[in-house]
């Protein structure tokens, strides 16, 4: 199935009737995907060449501006949502979970897209998270990346490049998963990684 990219969806979203049959088309494919990928040993998919990824500064609805490189030299995951996004709501606690578990040792970031503060305010006020939020309000960044629908999450390895993607909800406190990301620490896992 291929997905409508975020700024289609963004745009869709003036045109009520389509856009539903879209969210539902969107969300029942990153479900069968979700549910297929479990049987595999890895949810996360190689991205090929592995590009630099896009840098960004954006404000957070905290007042704080977010930039992906001030976390240089570590992984990273990045996660793009937003608040309409029942996938998205759905994995923020395991995310949550994932960020006390690595505890410095991996950045966790989740790019809003679209939403403003106030939306994002009340979507904590029901999930509470403490790691960075930037708002990319006017949908400057997310088209920068290779990604075609929400949620998406890119592992970023400590030399900031793409290393791996994951299309839809995932249960990010995964061991399996987490082992994943925590071995881009070292340099032969990032060649590994790459099929080097």
């Amino acid at each position: 199935m291929i997905f409508p990219t975020c700024v289609n969806l963004m745009r869709l979203m003036h045109r009520p009737r389509l856009f539903t049959r879209l969210l539902l088309m969107l969300w029942f494919g990153l479900s069968a995907g979700t549910h297929a990928a479990a049987a595999d040993e890895s949810v996360l998919t190689p991205v090929p060449e592995r590009p630099l990824a896009p840098d960004f500064s954006l404000p957070g609805p905290d007042g704080r501006i977010y930039r992906l490189a001030d976390d240089r030299g570590r992984p990273v995951i990045l996660n793009f949502w937003a608040t309409w996004c029942p996938p998205c709501r759905a994995e923020m606690p395991s995310m949550q979970r994932a960020h006390d578990i690595l505890a410095g040792e991996v950045a966790v970031i989740a790019i809003n897209v679209g939403d403003d503060a106030a939306s994002i305010a009340d979507f904590l006020v029901e999930t509470p998270v403490n790691f960075p939020l930037p708002m990319d309000l006017e949908t400057q960044i997310a088209p920068r990346y290779p990604m075609f629908g929400l949620p998406t999450t890119f592992i970023i390895d400590p030399e900031g490049r793409l290393v791996y993607s994951v299309i839809g909800e995932q249960e990010w406190d995964d061991p399996v998963l987490l082992d994943q990301v925590r071995a881009l620490r070292s340099p032969s896992a990032v060649r590994s990684a790459a099929g080097d």
